[in-house]
């Protein structure tokens, strides 16, 4: 399977992920082998503190992951995924960079940095995806 010509194919492919979309998460650029996807942090992505929720965080990684290996390779499939929160984002975006550590035959190892817009990073993300 070949590469998304450009970033508007990419957004019509992902156009039906609708948990993603509900979220306003958007994909801001691909790069060889990578993406970039962000989404701006809205009152019900808060948690009981005041917090940005893990789950929105690791929600935006998994939507990235998904678009960088689906870049490469789709359909692609998550096995697996671990995140370490690394700080509160005190920004009013996110933005997830997303970048290929292993592209082999059957899967992939992806790695993805959350920052927020003030550049503070936030998560660290790796994921295994599997080749369909």
């Amino acid at each position: 399977m070949g590469k998304f010509q450009n970033v508007d194919e990419a957004r019509a492919y992902f156009k039906d992920d609708r948990f993603a979309m509900v979220n306003g998460m958007t994909i801001d650029e691909l790069n060889d082998g990578g993406c970039v996807c962000g989404m701006a942090i809205r009152e019900d992505h808060r948690n009981a503190i005041g917090g940005v929720m893990g789950g929105v965080l690791f929600t935006l990684a998994d939507f990235a992951f998904a678009v960088a290996a689906n870049q490469n390779h789709h359909p692609t499939v998550a096995l697996d995924a671990n995140i370490n929160f690394l700080s509160a984002s005190k920004g009013t975006r996110l933005i997830a960079h997303t970048e290929c550590v292993k592209d082999g035959k059957t899967t992939c190892v992806y790695q993805t940095e959350i920052m927020d817009d003030l550049g503070r990073k936030v998560a660290l993300v790796t994921g295994t995806g599997y080749k369909l």
